[in-house]
């Protein structure tokens, strides 16, 4: 017995697959979003499998009704056999012995279902066999009791059941032969069934699983469409963003909500603009501090030049302010180089220092700037992760711009100390001490105090500035104090937690 199913695979989009090509002057080339692709790997993926459960439910429901035909046709016949072995003719009371009387008895006593045929089959296969049977109408285009030619291959079949393939429909059998021992079977018992409406049937529901799941199909791209574009929509405002940043406009954010993977893009295309507004600001504050003030000094040396005369007096003077305006130049350039430098992440690489022989290494270079009371004034005991470069720079800084504050013999003291998880290193002098109104800009460029007393250094007011930048290096900061008996302390302020006692770390 064998079944013919056919099945239709789902229409799909074509989907071609492109080489981009080489970059062009064209930039009017269409590109696919990704919402779209996301929208037709869905719909691929979902029309796959709506089709496979469609065709796995169609296979599943077709077996069902040839196992349901099957128990049917073999109930049929081993009711007839066991007819025929037990039962016996009610006129006489006795066995069967004519297979015309029995085939006639049994069948009076059936009730065939709707799509199934009980015939009896009298005679010889060559002769045409009669046929006994119920009154049964059954809706199909031709039924087997109205087909001679199907029931004489029937009869004449040496199987027991089979499927008979015809144009009007096909019919599975199955029959019983009745005959005398020794001779040849001249009778049969057939049951027929036409399994065209129930194949209709599950077509049918094959063909409603069908809709259906077009109709699920399009709700979840209808659905995707819209899910889709509300999680892009943070992509698409970085790309808009990002079309719309220029170097002269870097304020742009992106709002950031939520705290899956788009939200950590935007979170992550912001910090990237912070960078970059730093690092365009710190450009353009280079350009402008540059210009601002190397005009003076150029300024100065090509007057010098132009008014410079024959006496040798008078060149040797002009060369004199003209080498001493350009190493000012010199220093000018080289800390804004430096300040430059301070907004890249590698301006500071810190490694384990030990705080007392650091203080104690910048005491000792500062006493050489100039005749002051020099005092180390404590040290503190632990190690730190510290750049000691940068950390003496910004010390020697401090310590330069003390002496250029006090006079001769005035104490300047240098230390360090700890405040909880915070490292202090200071530089304290006994001088006038920094006005209220100076507090506030003395860390800025270019900017000096306005009330101070003792020697004027020749420096363009990036001393501070660069300390600054050293202590926020360390991701700390500087403090400006007075000194108890007057005078300004500055001081380095890092953050250094100790560890615990009998950590080696």
């Amino acid at each position: 017995m064998t079944t013919t199913t056919t099945a239709g695979a789902p229409e799909t989009t074509d989907r071609a697959t492109t080489t981009a090509p080489a970059p062009t002057a064209d930039t009017g080339r269409r590109r696919v979003s990704a919402r779209v692709r996301i929208l037709l790997w869905l719909l691929l993926v979902m029309a796959l499998a709506l089709a496979a459960v469609a065709m796995t439910t169609r296979s599943f429901l077709l077996r069902d009704v040839d196992h349901r035909i099957n128990r049917l046709l073999t109930q049929e016949t081993g009711e007839f056999a066991n007819f025929e072995e037990r039962g016996g003719d009610p006129r006489t009371g006795r066995p069967f012995t004519d297979a015309d009387r029995l085939l006639t008895v049994f069948l009076e006593r059936q009730y065939p279902d709707a799509d199934e045929e009980l015939i009896g089959l009298v005679g010889r296969a060559g002769a045409g066999p009669r046929q006994i049977r119920q009154p049964h109408d059954l809706p199909v285009a031709l039924p087997l009791h109205e087909d001679p030619g199907a029931r004489a291959r029937i009869f004449g079949s040496p199987d027991s059941s089979g499927v008979l393939d015809r144009p009007q429909g096909e019919i599975r059998w199955a029959k019983v032969t009745v005959g005398r021992p020794g001779r040849a079977p001249d009778a049969a018992f057939v049951v027929a069934f036409h399994p065209e409406r129930e194949q209709a049937r599950v077509n049918s529901v094959f063909r409603t699983l069908l809709v259906i799941s077009g109709v699920a199909l399009l709700l979840t791209v209808g659905i995707a469409w819209a899910v889709a574009g509300r999680i892009l929509k943070p992509v698409r405002v970085v790309r808009a963003a990002a079309a719309q940043l220029t170097e002269q406009d870097l304020t742009r954010r992106i709002p950031v909500h939520g705290h899956d993977d788009i939200a950590a893009l935007a979170d992550t295309f912001n910090g990237m603009l912070d960078r970059l507004e730093r690092a365009f600001a710190a450009q353009r504050e280079f350009v402008d501090d540059a210009g601002h003030e190397l005009r003076t000094p150029i300024t100065i040396v090509r007057g010098h030049l132009e008014v410079m005369g024959d006496d040798p007096a008078e060149r040797e003077e002009t060369v004199r302010l003209v080498t001493d305006e350009l190493d000012r130049m010199s220093r000018i350039v080289e800390d804004l180089l430096l300040l430059a430098k301070a907004e890249r992440p590698d301006f500071v690489c810190p490694e384990p220092v030990q705080v007392a022989e650091l203080t104690a290494d910048v005491y000792v270079k500062a006493r050489t700037l100039g005749d002051r009371d020099w005092r180390l004034d404590g040290v503190a005991d632990l190690e730190a992760g510290l750049d000691p470069q940068r950390i003496t720079q910004a010390m020697v800084q401090l310590a330069q711009n003390a002496v250029q504050h006090t006079t001769p013999g005035q104490t300047i003291r240098i230390g360090s100390r700890t405040d909880g998880p915070d490292l202090e290193l200071y530089v304290a002098d006994s001088g006038p001490g920094v006005q209220p109104q100076d507090a506030e800009v003395i860390f800025e460029r270019f900017r000096r105090g306005t009330a101070r007393r003792g020697a004027r250094g020749s420096g363009a007011g990036l001393g501070l500035s660069i300390v600054k930048a050293i202590a926020e290096g360390h991701r700390g900061r500087v403090r400006l104090h007075g000194t108890p008996g007057g005078g300004a302390t500055f001081a380095l302020v890092l953050y250094a937690p100790r560890a615990p006692e009998g950590d080696p770390s």
